[in-house]
């Protein structure tokens, strides 16, 4: 599996690295972290005039001059955090090659772009960073990660329950995208005794004459199709078919049961379909107390 991690050194960053032990990710992993510092561009050079007229002050040249060297020292920021974060990963798993890197520009592209270069099959992001007024900058596009990026992205949060087992919330409406979520979980490496709850969001309107009891009843069916895989992978399974807000039936199941992540595909079936899932992934990213991961069906290389 080759997960790319940004880091840029701020406690929501430090706390999706320590996630990372609950997240079941595989022994043979191949790891890169990387780090984006933030470049502003030099001025543009100066006209001939200018230069004739001003030049003897020095202060166009010194613009320049301390322009790139704060794109330098940005650079070097970012390579001493990303190798920081590696260190910490190595000692921490050392089974994975581990390896660090640093950019420079905007903090969400970069990662996107490098997710793609390298085909990456997971993202992982902290929720929040270092303030836009510092020189790097994460959390404050974790979003825009989650709904560009090529491959899954796993937003982690710290978590202070023991790790003798895992609790993970599924959020599943029939869709590709929830089966994707669910295969992702149960072709991972979990503790003995782990836990999944399957949570589903009923559309209450009766859209296409469809009566409530066949909606249920149609939910269940596809519960019972991902409870089969995941018992097989050895999960004890529940399940929770409700009606209501979906973002809030998944945060409130996950508080409710202490869930260490909310696992969603990227895409559900649309507000014309029965279910609503992937439209609200985003808002489950940003409101949950727990780890998210954003599941996309993996691309062939």
């Amino acid at each position: 599996m080759k997960i790319l991690i940004g880091y840029d050194g701020s406690r929501g960053a430090d706390g999706a690295l320590h996630d990372l032990e609950r997240a079941g990710l595989p022994v043979a992993s191949e790891v890169k972290v990387i780090a984006v510092g933030e470049q502003w561009l030099p001025p543009p050079p100066p006209s001939s005039y200018e230069v004739a007229e001003i030049s003897f002050a020095g202060g166009i040249i010194g613009g320049v001059v301390e322009a790139n060297r704060e794109a330098v020292q940005a650079v070097e920021e970012a390579n001493a955090l990303a190798e920081q974060a590696a260190q910490l990963l190595r000692s921490s798993v050392p089974a994975w090659n581990v390896s660090a890197e640093a950019r420079t520009g905007s903090p969400a592209r970069e990662i996107i772009r490098r997710a793609e270069e390298w085909e990456a099959d997971l993202i992982v992001v902290g929720p929040e960073g270092r303030s836009a007024l510092g020189r790097l900058i994460l959390g404050s596009v974790s979003q825009r990660v989650v709904t560009d990026a090529p491959c899954s992205v796993r937003v982690g949060r710290a978590n202070a329950r023991p790790k003798s087992s895992a609790r993970l919330v599924i959020g599943i409406d029939g869709s590709a995208g929830a089966g994707a979520a669910v295969q992702a979980v149960a072709t991972r490496n979990w503790p003995k005794g782990s836990e999944v709850r399957l949570v589903t969001l009923v559309d209450p309107l009766h859209m296409y004459s469809t009566a409530p009891e066949d909606k249920f009843a149609y939910a269940r069916s596809f519960h019972q199709a991902a409870e089969a895989g995941l018992r097989e992978a050895g999960f004890v399974v529940t399940f929770a078919i409700e009606s209501g807000d979906p973002r809030q039936l998944l945060i409130s199941e996950a508080e409710r049961w202490g869930a260490d992540s909310i696992f969603v595909g990227a895409r559900g079936l649309g507000r014309l379909g029965r279910f609503l899932l992937g439209s609200i992934s985003t808002a489950v990213v940003a409101r949950a107390q727990c780890s998210v991961e954003v599941v996309r069906k993996p691309q062939p290389h």
